[in-house]
């Protein structure tokens, strides 16, 4: 799986831009806010419909302009794949692939897949809860249409039940349709569940080979899914725990608070781990989660790199750097002395400067 092209205009500090990208490794260089991490947001838009970042569409629209498009070429097992994405102020977003229009977004999901790696991601082990299911969420939504169109689902019904719950103190007649909402909020946070279960198993079993490569077998690394209520007692639970959703007036009972916890030899690496287990921890789960894109669709992802190495160590560095040399990526940085010193391979260079991107030659 590759990324042949991307071409967009009006997008964040771009108004024109066109790029031709190798097979192998992609470098953006230049100084900070220049834009190179923008070039990073726009692939992962066209391969997930949505932002690294959680922005909305209308931010990611060049100022002053109305519309923003995006075109993205790939190529999975030799089969040319044309992304079009039409971003626009106030209105939904408009998806074709290979010139045709697709009703849903998660329609998208599984065509070009990749594992996006920033300096946030290396405190996604400290952070809280929050930031743990979001990392599920957007690798799960790229392997798994179903699990997308679940969370999709559930994230709606959630909305509407959290809105029932406050407007019933002005409108207590409206508390029996509550179970509407229930029954719903059960139907797509099982599938939820379930689905985040394995995946987390799947990553676990992958992130112990990982980190004590990484760790040189001083450290064993374990990895728990830890769902806020289990599938089976989902419907009981809700049930149980009305009152207090009542009192709180927000739903309290679902997978929007589950959570994954890390241990590091035995001790919560989140809690009592030192900053430097906790970034060798995030590194495994990133190197372990191109591990299972591969064992899970039986390719290669695209890895962005958005300046990551300037927050590793060399140790870590390296073994970053050995992990990718076999996948297609495209990373940011903002000088090129560390390519220099290792004698990395580098099949095609380009420097970001106030929006414009020239490649040069090597």
């Amino acid at each position: 799986m590759i990324i042949r092209n991307l071409k967009v205009s009006d997008f964040r500090n771009y108004e024109d831009l066109t790029l031709d990208l190798s097979p192998g490794v992609n470098v953006l260089y230049g100084d900070n806010a220049q834009g190179k991490t923008n070039i990073l947001e726009a692939i992962y838009v066209c391969a997930t419909t949505r932002s690294h970042r959680g922005t909305r569409d209308r931010e990611m629209i060049r100022f002053g302009q109305e519309e923003a498009h995006l075109r993205m070429i790939s190529e999975r097992r030799e089969v040319p794949v044309r992304i079009d994405m039409h971003l626009k102020k106030g209105r939904s977003k408009g998806v074709a692939v290979n010139g045709l229009p697709i009703r849903r977004v998660s329609e998208l999901f599984g065509l070009v897949n990749v594992v996006f790696f920033s300096p946030e991601d290396l405190s996604i082990i400290k952070d809280s809860p929050a930031e743990r299911r979001r990392f599920m969420d957007l690798e799960l939504c790229q392997l798994d249409p179903i699990y997308a169109s679940d969370l999709s689902n559930y994230n709606k019904v959630l909305m509407q039940r959290n809105k029932l719950l406050k407007d019933l103190e002005e409108h207590p007649d409206l508390r029996d349709t509550l179970p509407v909402w229930d029954e719903q909020l059960i139907r797509y946070g099982r599938g939820i569940v379930e689905r985040r279960d394995q995946f987390v198993g799947e990553l676990n079993e992958l992130i112990r080979d990982v980190h004590e490569q990484l760790t040189g077998g001083t450290e064993h690394l374990d990895m728990k899914y830890v769902p806020n209520v289990t599938a089976d007692a989902f419907p009981a639970t809700l049930q149980s725990q009305r009152a207090r959703d009542l009192g709180a007036r927000v739903s309290l009972t679902g997978p929007h608070r589950d959570d994954i916890t890390c241990e590091v030899n035995g001790i919560d690496v989140r809690r009592f781990g030192s900053q430097g287990q906790q970034r060798t921890s995030a590194l495994s789960l990133k190197l372990a989660e191109i591990r299972l894109v591969k064992q899970r669709i039986g390719e290669n992802p695209v890895l962005l790199l958005d300046d990551v190495l300037s927050e590793l160590d060399m140790n870590r560095q390296n073994h970053l750097l050995d992990s990718i040399s076999h996948i297609q990526t495209i990373l940011t940085c903002t000088g090129l002395d560390e390519f220099v010193r290792k004698n990395m391979t580098i099949d095609r260079k380009f420097r970001v400067k106030s929006g414009t991107v020239t490649e040069e030659l090597l």
